[in-house]
């Protein structure tokens, strides 16, 4: 019988270790951080939205002329507080016969046919720049706008805009501490990974030691690798989330009103360069340990 010929052995190269494991957690480890870090984004598209809500009522004094109110509200709208929505300053004016109309579909009472006036004055309602809408800032305001000439009085709802600060500021805290804690995990997470990935190149590692190869030219190959897998991992990381987010847009209407397509961006691209330096730097660890290995303990 003629002897069947012996299969070639395939030759393991330098680096060479099975990646699908790798760019699979990686691209996972990434999706996760990018879902929590799109949170943090919406969170504080979310706190804009809500101090932007945040209203100063100007009310005026009696009988100014059409003159001096148009005067006036050029002066508002040039205070660098004053809140913009598409390039307009968000100063509105409020006439005392709106302010009655409103009362007494509230209250259900028509105090002027009691009184015989309207005892309720104008008023210019003000939309804050939400930079400025904190205690100190609004205090600041009251006092400043309480000196222009026509004002009677400045009125803002004060223990409202202390507990939405201090509730934001709590829920700020408690995403940023989640956000490290995952952070941190996830690099433990793809460091070992890459090690248990790389365990089965730690005998070509001795042997091109052995042969005089340089620690530069051993580690090259595998730390070219691992920038691809992070890259990769990033991109598809970021494509997921991208997915995810068309999704949930299309879902929830309403939701579309927090996206920041700018800081999306840099957070796609920030994904990529993480997926890419945490790659570098567990394969760069992963290598120096089996380079430093004696011959017992890589077995």
């Amino acid at each position: 019988m003629a002897r069947q010929p012996n299969k070639p052995t395939r030759k393991k190269k330098l680096g060479s270790y099975p990646h699908a494991m790798v760019i699979f957690t990686i691209t996972l480890a990434l999706f996760v951080i990018g879902l929590f870090s799109t949170l943090l984004i919406h969170a504080g598209k979310l706190s804009d939205v809500v101090k932007q809500s945040i209203e100063v009522q100007v009310y005026l004094d009696f009988d100014l002329t059409q003159t001096q109110l148009a005067r006036m509200k050029n002066v508002l709208s040039q205070k660098e507080y004053i809140a913009y929505l598409n390039q307009e300053p968000q100063v509105r004016f409020f006439s005392k016969e709106e302010g009655a109309k409103e009362f007494i579909q509230e209250s259900g009472e028509d105090f002027m046919a009691f009184l015989g006036d309207n005892p309720l004055r104008d008023a210019y309602i003000l939309n804050i720049n939400p930079d400025f809408a904190d205690s100190e800032h609004l205090k600041k305001i009251k006092a400043e706008l309480e000196e222009i000439d026509g004002v009677y009085e400045v009125q803002y709802v004060a223990s409202l805009i202390d507990s939405i600060n201090q509730n934001l500021k709590k829920i700020s805290i408690i995403l940023l501490s989640f956000a490290a804690i995952l952070v941190f995990v996830v690099i433990i997470l793809i460091n070992n990974t890459i090690k248990l990935a790389m365990f089965s190149q730690r005998f070509l590692i001795r042997s091109m030691q052995l042969v005089g190869a340089t620690s530069g030219f051993i580690q090259k190959p595998f730390m070219n690798r691992a920038i691809f897998q992070g890259l990769i991992s990033g991109l598809l990381a970021s494509g997921m989330l991208l997915g995810l987010l068309t999704y949930a847009y299309y879902q929830i209407n309403e939701l579309y009103l927090l996206r920041d397509e700018t800081k999306l961006i840099i957070l796609a691209g920030i994904l990529v360069l993480l997926g890419m330096v945490i790659g570098f730097i567990s394969s760069y660890r992963a290598v120096r340990k089996y380079m430093r290995l004696s011959l017992d303990e890589l077995y």
